[in-house]
């Protein structure tokens, strides 16, 4: 193909800015006139100062490692990191002494920008948190020894809230099952103490009740306080729980005991941010809960054994957590109030949380929070890295919002992320006066046993049509629906509001019915309610709208002749892989386990004041895996937290399709539900990543921790994923076996053929190492663009452990960029095949930059404005310093024509590194005209200061289009499982010039970078970059 060459365009440039017409942000900015013989980009001379920064409250992260991680190297500083199998020491003279130089530190960057510290973390994260003005947060940003400045978010619990138990349902009381691995059910987990990040504790209940605490050691492990709160205990492990018993409202120090051993809060952004009039009714400035959540999570993680439970007239039988012996650590960081803008749980205060917990000693935390879906590089994420590395196995929730593909939270491999999962069925059923019959869920055991009458909530609405559909508070007309069955639709509102809105207009029932696929959950309503999947939905509302006076009863149990749906499948709610982090190569969830309609303790005030309630969400699957860390912690307290997150998910059991089949959804289940039975507490071996890997993880998505990068599928988890496979695709893993002898490796994956390096693998003494080398090869006529989910086992006798494994076959792999030199030139370009097809190449450019050349001083900036045409496709900007041993940053703000408003958050490109470059998609910006490009002077390096540097400014689009490209062969004759190449060419390039180019591989998607620099002398031959 050919591209026409047009007249080199010329940019409009801006005249000389003061540094303070910057600082008052991209209003201040005016064009100027164009400079005289204004070729190329003009700087303006500025401050560094980065406009897109608000007032409010941050967290600033160091460089520098945390207690968690230092191996010292720091003059006079012992080494606090733990060796592997050993406790953290958090109240070591060692660890103090390094944290008081962190502090210190953190006090200089602080002040360096007139900052006020609120909060310092020195234990599990390097850092702060401070309310920063903008200027001071952009100040900082730039900072050296900062790594990233970010604003403390609000984050909420992963619960859809409102035995029959759920350790039944997983085997524990059988003569094989876990409880009898740790002494029986009363002592499981006795001398561990299980940490609790989440909204607080209801000491009052029979699930919390323990031995009073005083300076006389109490019970089996010598639990102790003193007079101002100070609480210690000996642990299982041979280590120390060193914590507080902080009081507040309604919460005193005779609220501590030998369960409750540590209680904290964290409210300062709470009460900073949320005014008294607006905080909940039931909320408490202490570590009391005021919603219900953190007691809920906490008790079934750690629970006391509570018999005779009754709830709304309903008998549950026995209620108990995973660990009744193990002893709590209770973090307040979520707060309840009347705006969603506000309240939930601030990450300042959780990080302040995780800080405390490794310090005090936990063996286990459990975080039923929100998180990061995109990236791994979040504050709490690192944080998490760091409590990981002393010794703390962390369980987090994988989020409440599938069935949605992509939307699992928690991405990170040092931590566990946990699915949530059915355990029973409350079944119910609706029965229609046309002899209809609708199988869905109940908990009421009377239900509406007679024909009743039944009408629409439109039919009852008070005004807003919208809201009476739901059935929202006071959307319904008063006593409109006495003595009748009200029909609903599920969404926005609580579940149990819409049946307590049902009873205020006299309703005697209710059908509550999916908008959408969703999961069944049978809760605790106001009146007798059955709860209904999407697909019943067409023809619940044809027989109601439609029937002149329709009836119904609502009947506990199944009396359809559907069969009930079987144990275990994952809950409609419970979110989704692949995972938007890591390029989907790092498969997440890790683990199911139950989270619908669990029992379990809460805060009577805020839930119609039951001790105890039915609550689902991932928020309450991951306090099973966090109970069962801990379990596995008290039989075996020399794990590492990887070896627990390897046995639970090398020996967990397949959930259930609808039709009764295993699922291999991978996506939904990870390894599958948590299988607490013999095999888990010796599973014969172990795959288990390192925190060098974790760090490296981190290094590879952009955050640079000085460790080299590492490709997510390189992480030595017992997963495996990969987002592009061609032909094949080969991954290994190091496996510790505990097992001597032979173990057979074997897998299946649909669509692709498995091999291994070996045959077998010999473990010659327990505690052996060996790589295990797998390779999937794709099949002929397996389907593109499709994921394949399957597994790899290894055998040895009756010992088994197996990974799930997710692989997508690709049409193409290609490389994304290549380079060249000559104003007439050639390079080849080389193609992994996934397909047998002819494949037509196109050219988008090449775009030729438009450049300058200038130079920064240490702690000063450039400043540039310069236009994005209409039709821009691709938008890059390159800097080059001259140094590569000095440290130059490049910021751009997508602004309107002429640089005078933001039309998008800033753009950074801040790395260690001497060279520096953003791209961005211009149709991602309403109203983009420029970008107004900052280059700062962040270090020298040999060459001194000031830092010469080049910029390069890239605006791809059909009237930048120079010199005649050529592509041989083309169309591209591929062939599967080959590698082929072919040959870009291009003529009439400028000379002096830098060019890029966009190539294109028919309707793949995949593109591949073309760039060509011209010398400033003569025409020469291009060649591979």
């Amino acid at each position: 193909m050919s591209k026409s060459t047009p007249r080199r365009r010329h940019i409009r440039a801006l005249g000389l800015l003061t540094a303070s017409a910057l600082t008052v942000g991209l209003a201040g900015l005016v064009p100027a006139n164009a400079a005289e013989g204004g070729d190329g980009l003009q700087p303006l001379k500025t401050a560094a100062s980065k406009p897109s920064f608000k007032a409010g409250n941050y967290i600033v992260l160091l460089s520098g490692k945390s207690a968690s991680e230092y191996t010292g190297g720091v003059n006079g500083l012992a080494a606090t990191k733990p060796a592997e199998g050993r406790a953290f020491l958090g109240n070591s003279k060692a660890v103090a002494a390094y944290s008081s130089y962190l502090a210190k530190q953190q006090t200089s960057v602080a002040k360096q920008a007139g900052a006020k510290i609120q909060r310092s973390y020195t234990i599990a994260s390097n850092g702060f948190s401070a309310s920063l003005s903008g200027e001071q947060a952009a100040n900082l940003s730039t900072t050296r020894g900062v790594a990233a400045v970010v604003p403390v978010e609000q984050r909420t619990p992963d619960y859809k809230a409102d035995a029959e138990n759920t350790a039944n349902f997983l085997g524990m009381y059988s003569k094989h099952g876990a409880w009898s691995k740790d002494g029986g059910q009363a002592n499981a987990g006795s001398g561990v103490v299980v940490g609790d990040i989440d909204s607080g504790i209801w000491p009052d209940s029979d699930s919390f009740a323990g031995d009073p605490l005083s300076a006389k050691p109490s019970g089996r492990w010598g639990a102790t306080m003193d007079p101002l709160g100070d609480t210690h205990m000996d642990k299982s492990d041979g280590g120390q729980f060193n914590g507080t018993c902080e009081t507040g409202e309604e919460f005193t120090l005779d609220d501590c005991s030998t369960k409750i051993i540590g209680a904290r809060y964290y409210d300062d952004s709470f009460v900073a941010g949320v005014p008294p009039e607006h905080r909940a009714d039931t909320e408490y400035l202490s570590p009391r809960d005021g919603g219900g959540h953190g007691s809920h999570t906490a008790s079934t993680a750690a629970g006391n054994v509570v018999k005779d439970v009754s709830v709304d007239g309903i008998d549950f039988g026995e209620v108990t957590g995973m660990v009744p012996g193990a002893s709590l650590a209770i973090y307040k960081v979520c707060w309840e109030d009347d705006d969603e803008d506000t309240g939930g749980c601030y990450t300042d205060a959780i990080l302040d949380a995780i800080d405390d917990a490794v310090r005090d000693g936990v063996d286990v935390l459990n975080f039923s929070i929100s998180g990061a879906l995109a990236t791994v590089i979040d504050p709490v994420e690192i944080a998490f890295a760091g409590a990981a590395q002393a010794g703390v196995f962390v369980s987090a929730s994988a989020g409440n919002s599938g069935p949605t593909a992509s939307t699992v939270a928690h991405n990170s491999p040092w931590l566990t992320t946990v699915a949530a999962s059915t355990w029973k069925n409350f079944d119910g059923t609706v029965e229609f006066g046309d002899g209809q019959k609708f199988l869905g869920a109940m908990i009421d055991g009377t239900g509406v046993p007679e024909q009743t009458p039944v009408v629409d909530s439109v039919d009852l609405s008070a005004g807003d049509d919208a809201d009476a559909q739901i059935c929202g508070p006071d959307s319904l007309t008063d006593d409109s629906a006495t003595g009748k069955i009200v029909l609903c639709l599920r969404g926005t509102y609580a579940r149990t509001d819409k049946s307590a809105e049902v009873k205020r207009v006299g309703g005697v029932g209710m059908i509550m019915v999916n908008p959408s696929e969703n999961s069944l959950d049978a809760d605790l309503h106001s009146v007798p309610t059955v709860h209904l999947q999407s697909t019943d939905a067409d023809a619940v509302y044809d027989y109601v709208d439609n029937t002149d006076d329709p009836t119904a009863a609502l009947l506990p149990g199944n009396q359809t002749d559907k069969p009930s749906a079987p144990l275990p499948q994952v809950s409609g709610f419970s979110s989704r892989g692949p995972a938007l982090a890591n390029d989907s190569d790092l498969l997440k969830p890790d683990i199911a386990a139950p989270g619908q309609t669990v029992l379990a303790a809460v805060a009577p005030p805020s839930n119609h004041d039951r001790d105890y309630d039915l609550y689902s969400g991932t928020s309450m699957a991951a306090p099973h895996i966090t109970g069962l860390g801990a379990l596995l912690l008290s039989v075996h307290p020399d794990w590492t937290p990887q070896m627990v997150q390897s046995a639970m998910m090398t020996t967990a059991k397949p959930t259930k399709n609808d039709d009764g089949s295993d699922s291999t959804d991978a996506f939904a289940q990870g390894a599958g539900e948590v299988s607490p039975r013999g095999p888990m507490f010796n599973p014969g071996a172990f795959v288990t990543s390192t925190a060098r890997q974790w760090y490296g993880l981190m290094t590879d998505q952009g955050y640079d921790t000085g460790q080299p990068a590492v490709d997510p599928r390189k992480v030595n988890i017992p997963s495996m994923a990969d987002h592009a496979v061609t032909y094949s695709t080969t991954f290994v893993r190091k496996v510790e076996f505990m097992k001597k002898g032979k173990w057979i490796p074997s897998g299946d994956v649909p669509g692709f053929d498995v091999s291994f390096g070996r045959a077998n693998l010999m473990a010659t003494k327990s505690g052996a190492k060996r790589r295990v080398k797998v390779t999937f090869t794709v099949q002929p006529d397996t389907a593109l663009n499709e994921w394949a989910q399957g597994s790899i086992s290894l055998k040895n006798g009756r010992k088994k452990i197996t990974m799930p494994v997710a692989l997508q076959p690709v049409a193409l792999k290609v490389p994304a960029s290549v380079s060249g030199e000559g104003t007439d030139g050639s390079v080849d370009v080389d193609v992994t095949s996934g397909t047998t097809d002819d494949v037509d190449l196109t050219m988008n450019g090449l775009a030729q930059a438009d450049s300058a050349e200038g130079s920064v001083d240490v702690g000063g900036a450039d400043g540039y404005c310069v236009p994005v045409s209409a039709d821009s496709t691709v938008y890059e900007v390159d800097l080059d310093a001259v140094d590569d041993t000095a440290d130059l940053d490049l910021f751009g703000i997508p602004t309107d024509a002429g640089c005078n408003k933001a039309v998008g958050t800033t753009i950074e490109a801040a790395t260690g590194s001497a060279d520096e470059s953003f791209r961005i998609d211009p149709s991602d910006y309403d109203g983009l005209g420029a970008m107004f490009i900052e280059v700062d002077g962040y270090s020298k390096g040999d060459l001194g200061a000031p830092m010469d540097y080049r910029l390069d400014v890239f605006d791809v689009n059909p009237d930048n289009q120079f010199g005649d490209v050529t592509f041989d062969p083309n169309p591209l004759s591929v062939t599967r499982g080959e590698d082929t190449s072919y040959t870009a060419s291009w003529t009439g390039l400028d000379a002096d010039s830098h060019y890029l180019g966009i190539i294109g591989y028919g309707d793949t998607g995949l593109t591949t970078d073309l760039r060509v620099t011209t010398p400033a002398d003569a025409a020469s031959t291009g060649s591979n970059g």
